[in-house]
């Protein structure tokens, strides 16, 4: 469970980053942004690379913070905090012990997205792409797509390498959700 831990990118990682990048690149984004943390901004870069981009770090845009089960596995956590695994996997208003729930993260992070709409605000669309963690990625996605709170936990986790396309609605507030866990096949 990494949340805050700054892990590097794997090798794994890093092929899959070079795999996607040239998808990525069709979207003729205006702007990529990353998270600060190691594994996100590494990916960034490569996607960069591929699409001439300057990659704009953010740490509004890092993972969950996972407080007290940072760097902890799974059953490590279960055997500390007994059941409690089963309350996060469930709640989305329920944080671990010293660390976020992932409505915090969607409060955390909306307000990258609403500085890209201020920066965005012309007639002619533009892309934005966002090199982040999976948890904050869905977390963020249906807070911006306004899907109630409590079913949150009924969006799947997203895959690693992997993409969700939302778009603004251009004659209402709000954000639409045209693709998930989009991505290669393997």
């Amino acid at each position: 469970m990494q949340g805050h831990f700054d892990s590097e990118l794997t090798e794994v990682g890093l092929a899959q980053a070079r795999r996607v990048a040239p998808q990525l690149a069709r979207y003729a984004a205006a702007r990529l942004l990353s998270s600060d943390l190691s594994r996100a901004a590494r990916t960034a870069e490569e996607v960069g690379l591929v699409c001439d981009l300057p990659v704009k770090i953010d740490p509004r845009l890092r993972e969950t913070d996972l407080g007290q089960w940072q760097a902890l596995t799974p059953d490590e956590v279960e055997g500390a905090w007994p059941g409690a695994l089963a309350i996060w996997r469930t709640d989305p208003t329920w944080a671990p012990p010293g660390g976020e729930s992932r409505l915090d993260v969607a409060v955390r992070s909306r307000p990258v997205i609403g500085e890209l709409e201020a920066e965005f605000d012309d007639p002619d669309p533009s892309t934005a792409l966002i090199c982040a963690h999976g948890g904050l990625i869905t977390a963020l996605s249906c807070a911006l797509i306004g899907l109630a709170v409590p079913s949150w936990m009924a969006v799947g986790g997203l895959g690693n390498a992997r993409w969700v396309i939302l778009q603004r609605r251009e004659s209402e507030a709000g954000w639409r959700l045209t693709g998930y866990n989009v991505g290669p096949l393997d």
